[in-house]
């Protein structure tokens, strides 16, 4: 399969800033902003909720293509947890998603870890994991010990 031309993204953002335009280009419709987040190597991999692991640029590119022709996605990026080293970036986010109902937007929420990598070309999407959420997803539970002083 010939490689699909990517949108030129710049090799000095950061991890913040790639998933910024990941978020942005799904709301946009646009593919290959989209596939630009992406590191260009054929290990990378995706899961969309109750959806099959989708492996490398090829069928990445095609299951956003598939769920594109439904309309864009509304989804924004909260309560982001972050784990970061010099190479790599992990985010566990909470993905608010607006549906559209009979009785107008109603917000879902998808618990998501996208998973980042300082590459040649910069910091570029490697994983992205998605499962279903619930609308207690509002709430974070955390084992975390506040010491009040």
């Amino acid at each position: 399969m010939p490689k699909a031309r990517k949108k030129a993204v710049a090799a000095s953002v950061s991890a913040d800033e790639i998933e910024a335009a990941f978020y942005d280009a799904l709301q946009m419709e646009d593919l290959d902003k989209l596939m630009a987040c992406w590191a260009d190597e054929e290990d990378v991999v995706c899961v969309h909720p109750g959806g099959p692991r989708l492996l490398g640029l090829g069928a990445i590119r095609a299951a956003f293509d598939a769920m594109f022709s439904n309309g864009t996605v509304r989804a924004w990026p909260e309560a982001v947890h972050k784990i970061e080293s010099l190479a790599s970036s992990v985010h566990s986010v909470r993905e608010r998603i607006e549906v559209l109902t009979e009785d107008g937007p109603r917000h879902a929420y998808v618990i998501a870890t996208n998973v980042y990598q300082n590459t040649a070309q910069g910091w570029r999407m490697v994983a992205h994991h998605a499962s279903p959420g619930t609308p207690q997803e509002a709430q974070d539970i955390s084992d975390t010990h506040h010491v009040l002083h």
